[in-house]
């Protein structure tokens, strides 16, 4: 059961970035100052990969600390609600 009503849950849901997010940017001022040259969000590939090299047939996919539950990260952490997904 979730706390809020569907059409609040869809608000906030509709808040979250996909792209163009923090760590995103981040990685891409880093590879540009190292001189690669990159695309981002190329919508003709599975998945819609972050950042493409195409020079180097490369793919980058960010993913943020919820997912992938970084140890010692506050923001890595088993929801309190939902916690079977």
């Amino acid at each position: 059961m979730d706390i809020w009503s569907s059409e609040k849950r869809s608000f906030v849901m509709s808040r979250i970035k996909g792209k163009n997010t923090k760590p995103e940017k981040i990685l891409r001022t880093i590879l540009h100052q190292l001189g690669y040259r990159f695309r981002i969000h190329k919508k003709d590939l599975p998945g819609k990969p972050d950042v493409v090299l195409p020079k180097y047939k490369t793919i980058i996919f960010v993913h943020g600390c919820f997912w992938h539950y970084h140890q010692d990260c506050r923001e890595g952490r088993i929801p309190n609600t939902n916690t079977k997904f």
